[in-house]
């Protein structure tokens, strides 16, 4: 295998380096979405029942206790409640977007890389192509079909590297940000139930 992609050219080892930086963003994000999850778990809910009661002090702790993008926003939250309405919600806003930039970190870089393996593929065909005429150009056109097929396959090799790392590439871009957007859904709704909260019990 290794023999094979050796005959690909220099373009080889950049389209190799993206493929490894893809699966070390892809497990980093899926880990530290798993983590998030656990440790946030039912935060919202606690919470909620805890401002209801009147238990400020409880909700904070807990809030912070769960070390999670949730949490983070709750506590945020709780901490305004004092302020006006509008004021209250300008603050859940923006720290939902910077717990949802936190959420999105390197999934651009899987776009990017999605996009530029492909053209670095067809790039190193073009470099290939360009090298098999120039043999052809050398033996005055008297070139053996077998000496030009083999050419012609290794200047393909690129290409051929160059979609197989962008296709799964994109699928985990579009899988990551699906999770992004879900947990977005679950801040807002976290948020609401908190405001739903204070509007039931004056705190």
């Amino acid at each position: 295998m290794l023999e094979i992609l050796s005959k690909g050219g220099i373009l080889v080892i950049p389209i190799l380096f993206c493929s490894v930086l893809v699966l070390a963003i892809f497990f980093e994000r899926i880990i530290r979405y798993a983590i998030n999850r656990n440790r946030g778990k039912d935060v919202e809910v606690k919470v909620s029942k805890l401002l209801t009661k009147g238990d400020v002090d409880k909700a904070l702790k807990i809030s912070q206790e769960s070390n999670s993008p949730m949490g983070r926003v709750l506590y945020k939250a709780i901490d305004a409640k004092h302020l006006e309405n509008h004021v209250l919600e300008s603050v859940i806003v923006n720290a939902t977007e910077t717990e949802v930039r936190d959420l999105s970190s390197y999934i651009q870089t899987l776009a990017t890389i999605g996009n530029i393996a492909p053209l670095l593929g067809l790039l190193g065909t073009i470099m290939g192509m360009i090298k098999a005429f120039m043999v052809i150009q050398q033996m005055g056109g008297k070139v053996n079909a077998a000496v030009l097929a083999g050419g012609i396959w290794e200047a393909m090799l690129t290409t051929a590297l160059g979609l197989a790392v962008a296709l799964p590439t994109m699928a985990a871009h579009s899988y990551l940000v699906a999770k992004v957007d879900k947990y977005e859904a679950r801040l807002q709704n976290g948020s609401i139930l908190f405001l739903k909260s204070i509007a039931n019990k004056v705190i």
